[in-house]
């Protein structure tokens, strides 16, 4: 790997490892723009496999109600793989300015949701009718682009969940996902022995990054932190959407 490829990918870790040490935001989300700016969205993808499933079982286990939330959202679950399955075929056809433009998309509007904060908010009973459908569309959303949050993210915000099981069902969504996706992502050849050491690599400044925004997380407002990785998070989607459209 180029030196200055190195640099990019290190420092992504670093970043995204950071944030959600900080702020709890989903690692994939904000390694994946920093990724996808210098070395394209397929090259990227891979890279974030080993590293976000790490994270992702750290908080799982930290969150616990495991079994109780299996239980409740296993449709939603098991709707993700066929979701993820068209969206890999798709990202397997398209060209990867296009694939990155849709991931610019995704991170505006998860922004803008997050930042918004609507107060919605749907009964069990519907919830229950629409998870599957919001577990298909998330699977579909994350086989395109690699991002894991919409449209889950704001499926469990309108349930007002408690934090542990919010946080439980995202992350099991999220580690879910990311297995299937490094089954996907080596049967269409981007997935390789290659990357994946680089992922294991990547877990040292992963393991940094966690625990220098665990020590500003204890010293700064979390809440304007949070806001200003969102907006970040919405200028990196304004870039990759740019960057398409001039290409």
């Amino acid at each position: 790997m180029p030196l200055e490829t190195a640099i990019i990918v290190a420092c992504a870790y670093f970043i995204a490892a950071f944030v959600k040490g900080a702020t709890g935001l989903g690692f994939s989300t904000s390694a994946l723009p920093v990724m996808t700016i210098g070395l394209g969205l397929k090259s990227a993808m891979p890279l974030v496999i080993i590293p976000s499933i790490v994270s992702n079982v750290i908080v799982m286990v930290q969150a616990g109600h495991f079994r109780e939330t299996v239980r409740r959202f296993w449709p939603m679950f098991v709707a993700t793989i066929p979701g993820l399955i068209v969206g890999l075929i798709i990202l397997d056809r398209v060209n990867g300015l296009v694939a990155g433009a849709v991931l610019g998309l995704v991170l505006i509007l998860y922004g803008v949701i997050t930042l918004a904060r609507p107060a919605i908010y749907i009964p069990d009973r519907l919830a229950n009718r629409i998870a599957p459908f919001s577990g298909f569309l998330t699977g579909l959303v994350n086989g395109m682009t690699g991002s894991q949050v919409m449209p889950i993210l704001p499926f469990f915000l309108s349930l007002r969940l408690d934090p542990k099981r919010f946080v439980q069902g995202v992350n099991i969504s999220f580690t879910l996902s990311s297995l299937i996706m490094a089954v996907g992502l080596s049967r269409i050849g981007l997935m390789t022995w290659h990357s994946a050491l680089i992922s294991l690599a990547g877990l040292i400044p992963v393991f940094l990054g966690v625990k220098a925004g665990s020590f500003v997380r204890a010293r700064l407002e979390a809440e304007t932190f949070r806001k200003l990785v969102l907006v970040m998070l919405i200028l990196f989607g304004i870039i990759l959407i740019g960057k398409a459209l001039l290409a």
